[in-house]
């Protein structure tokens, strides 16, 4: 609770105590100038109480709303408690009863009237609040969405751009695939040229040395 509104509390309990004392005393003293005095000094402390009761009510406004509810509502009881001393003072003031019972019926339902206002206005600034908040979940729940959908959207091209990607990769390795297959089969053709060459070269040799050696023979011994 804020220090500064219980020191206004306490000053408050404090006056409001001595002044329902002091109404209680004069309520018993004959009519002269004791008790118009001790009235007047009543006033006056009903004056400070006003002080005190609106000192209060700013410091509270200005706490946060948990807080100022609770203060506010303990403020209304005091607000009653010293329309009660002021409805006493004018009961003391007043020679007139049937005029002061009327002045007490029209104060009292100034009072709650007034009450009432103020719980109407504190229920408009706490609805006012709420809305507020609601509204702001609902910006950043949307902001969420948003951040969310483009991420979204950003991850999608991504793997769209992956897929291109191994997609040309596939037709890269498939046509290296095409180009081995062509390598080979030259190679094999290639092999195959290869020994058929030597066959035939192996065989023009013999049959060079088959045809040196006939020759010999035949100078040798002929």
């Amino acid at each position: 609770m804020s220090e500064v509104f219980e020191g206004y509390e306490r000053q408050y309990c404090e006056l409001s105590a001595n002044l329902s004392r002091k109404c209680n005393s004069a309520a018993l003293l004959p009519n002269g100038e004791q008790k118009n005095q001790q009235v007047s000094e009543i006033k006056a402390g009903l004056d400070d109480a006003d002080v005190l009761i609106r000192k209060m009510d700013l410091e509270a406004r200005s706490l946060q709303p948990s807080l100022k509810a609770m203060l506010l509502a303990k403020l209304r009881e005091y607000k009653s408690d010293l329309n009660k001393l002021k409805r006493e003072v004018k009961k003391l003031t007043s020679a007139n009863s049937t005029q002061t019972a009327h002045e007490e019926l029209l104060e009292a339902g100034l009072a709650d009237a007034h009450a009432a206002s103020a719980n109407q206005r504190e229920r408009m600034v706490m609805s006012t609040e709420r809305l507020d908040q609601s509204s702001d979940r609902i910006r950043e729940s949307r902001r969420a969405a948003l951040e969310t959908e483009e991420l979204g959207v950003s991850i999608l091209e991504d793997l769209h751009q992956q897929r291109e990607t191994l997609l040309h990769s596939h037709k890269k390795l498939h046509g290296v695939d095409d180009a081995i297959d062509k390598s080979k089969k030259v190679l094999t053709s290639m092999s195959r040229t290869i020994t058929r060459n030597k066959w035939i070269v192996g065989s023009i040799i013999a049959a060079l040395v088959l045809a040196i050696i006939v020759i010999l023979y035949f100078k040798l011994f002929h």
